[in-house]
């Protein structure tokens, strides 16, 4: 059965509820902030190798169970493995490695020191950098392939996905970690891809249906379109709902963060983008296509 919607008449409420969710985000940005992991903050780093064959559960039950939370361990290549934990005294580094080698055996430590917040004070830097050129980039490839109009509404969409992301990761005080970056940057790539999707059909509507209210041409597009957006994405989501629900800790906080974009992303490429651009059109052209 062909999806039909008037995304264009109810775009308001669309509208309302993407700004609520984002005032919402916004507030708790203000009141409690992001829950900053030890990428962050300050906290200790030490790369350890074992004689023995060590599962990486076993390994974070022995942090716990000296009292450490909120650790995070990352397996090396060549079978090292990456402790990150909130910061330690040397006496309670010492403690730690004792008790790991009364458990699994002997160990070798290759490193160990401080991470500074200025750590994470570069990954921020390096972030906002790789966004704004992101963003530059994009707009330049949809000026040049469709119109400004399209880049304009496109970007917002995007910037909507991101922030949603980072809402719901705030109010729910989810940790905060270089994972969560990389899956921002990640979302921003796979978003733009859905929404062009979307453009493409209307500009190529736009050329056959000359004549066309500009809102049942918007959505005839999105008709046209829903049925591989939405394809596109549960399969992504099945995809990522396994890696959440069986795949490693180290890489939950990536996996929830692209859950929760590819969400918005959907929604906002079928229910956001779109009318954005009719706005801007509709100030521009009036209530008709004009003839190119």
């Amino acid at each position: 059965m062909k999806f039909k919607a008037d995304i264009v008449g109810k775009r308001k409420l669309f509208y309302i509820v993407s700004v609520v969710l984002l005032l919402a985000g916004v507030a708790s940005m203000l009141f409690q902030g992001l829950n900053l992991g030890i990428d962050f903050t300050s906290g200790n780093k030490m790369i350890v190798e074992f004689n023995e064959t060590v599962d990486i559960a076993d390994l974070r039950t022995a942090l716990t169970e000296q009292g450490i939370t909120g650790s995070k361990i990352q397996e090396l290549d060549n079978g090292s493995y990456v402790l990150k934990t909130p910061e330690l005294t040397q006496q309670s580094e010492e403690a730690l490695v004792n008790a790991l080698e009364a458990k699994f055996g002997s160990l070798t430590v290759h490193s160990s020191g401080l991470i500074g917040p200025s750590v994470g004070a570069e990954l921020k830097k390096s972030a906002a950098i790789a966004l704004t050129l992101a963003v530059i980039l994009m707009i330049v490839y949809i000026t040049f392939r469709f119109e400004l109009h399209f880049a304009i509404a496109g970007v917002l969409a995007l910037f909507h996905d991101v922030f949603v992301v980072v809402a719901v990761f705030s109010i729910f005080q989810l940790e905060v970690d270089s994972t969560f970056i990389a899956a921002l940057l990640t979302i921003f790539g796979y978003s733009i891809n859905d929404k062009i999707v979307v453009f493409d059909r209307i500009r190529e509507n736009l050329v056959k249906v000359r004549k066309e209210e500009l809102a049942g041409l918007v959505n005839s597009s999105i008709a046209q379109s829903f049925t591989r957006s939405m394809n596109t994405s549960i399969s992504t989501l099945l995809l990522l709902l396994a890696l959440l629900f069986f795949g490693g800790q180290t890489t939950r906080i990536f996996v929830l963060a692209m859950v929760i974009g590819v969400v918005a992303g959907t929604y906002s490429s079928l229910c956001i983008a779109s009318p954005i651009w009719y706005d801007i059109k509709m100030k521009q052209k009036g209530n008709h296509v004009e003839a190119k």
